[in-house]
């Protein structure tokens, strides 16, 4: 992907021409991505929206102009993968003796849900938004909080465990 790395910069601060620019000159390698990554049954068009989309909210969030490239691939490639999920109806669902299935009121399970989160020390709580309500990659995570992959799948990991347990209770 040919980039510019001053177009790139002036974006990632918050330029919005640089942005939208920036997104008119990938559109077109993010399309080939798409292509390649996308199942047949997925429409590729999608995924670049999708993709194109990510990028403008998340900009702001790229470490280094050297890591552009790369990181628009994987959302690409996250997005096909979503999207053949959603056409097929895979959800995960968690067993049925799991403390969500007790919940019958969507808001009081919201609530619980926020306070739980809210409970968390700051390290989980970090890692858990970025990767579950963002929609991050665990590359973008350790990119951007600075740590290893293992340290960020460890918070993770640790933070639904904390989450699960306050549930419980």
């Amino acid at each position: 992907m040919q980039r510019d790395p001053i177009l790139l910069e002036s974006a990632r601060r918050g330029d919005l021409a640089a942005l939208e620019q920036l997104l008119a000159l990938c559109r077109p390698e993010l399309a080939r991505i798409a292509q390649s990554q996308c199942a047949s049954s997925v429409d590729p068009e999608d995924a670049v929206q999708e993709s194109l989309l990510l990028i403008y909210q998340r900009i702001g969030a790229l470490r280094t102009v050297a890591a552009f490239p790369a990181w628009t691939f994987s959302i690409v490639r996250r997005e096909c993968y979503r999207l053949l999920r959603a056409l097929r109806g895979e959800v995960e669902l968690p067993p049925p003796d799991h403390p969500l299935f007790a919940y019958t009121d969507h808001f009081a399970l919201r609530v619980d849900l926020a306070a739980a989160i809210q409970s968390l020390p700051e390290k989980y709580r970090e890692a858990i938004i970025l990767r579950d309500f963002e929609e991050f990659s665990i590359t973008e995570i350790a990119d951007q909080l600075l740590l290893t992959r293992e340290a960020v799948k460890s918070r993770i990991h640790r933070g639904r465990q904390m989450v699960q347990e306050y549930l419980k209770d």
